[in-house]
């Protein structure tokens, strides 16, 4: 699952990239300020560390959506047709995949339980991130 984490952190960071290169075409300027490290343990008693990280991910998968949404309905509330074409073609149609994709990696980890089928899920996930089937 590692890999597939891996792979997830560097699309969004590439699209907070296209984000950043749009607000600097448009003349904006953009401000990073520093991110404090969540406080999260992926232990939990019941799930088990793999249907509970693949939970939180698809928790940010949806936050991620949700404020692409917004962004968008600002964009539109200020008649920005070019600003909506760029989130819906660049970025919203991305994310819905991926929260599609996350809930049935969450799906199939809850039917898998813990333990041996946790492995066998792990090694399939690894082999398709390797092979470039899963971003």
């Amino acid at each position: 699952m590692a890999a597939f984490f891996k792979a997830g952190s560097e699309e969004e960071r590439e699209h907070a990239e296209l984000l950043m290169q749009y607000q600097n075409m448009r003349g904006g300027r953009v401000r990073l300020a520093s991110i404090i490290q969540p406080e999260v343990d992926f232990n939990h008693a019941e799930k088990g560390d793999a249907l509970y990280a693949m939970e939180l991910g698809l928790s940010l998968e949806k936050l991620n959506f949700q404020k692409l949404r917004e962004l968008h309905d600002v964009a539109s509330d200020a008649n920005d047709a070019q600003m909506c074409d760029f989130i819906e073609g660049t970025l919203l149609a991305p994310q819905v995949q991926s929260v599609k994709q996350v809930a049935e990696y969450v799906s199939q980890l809850r039917r898998v339980g813990k333990g041996l089928g946790v492995w066998e899920f792990d090694r399939k996930l690894k082999a398709d991130v390797d092979a470039g089937l899963v971003a």
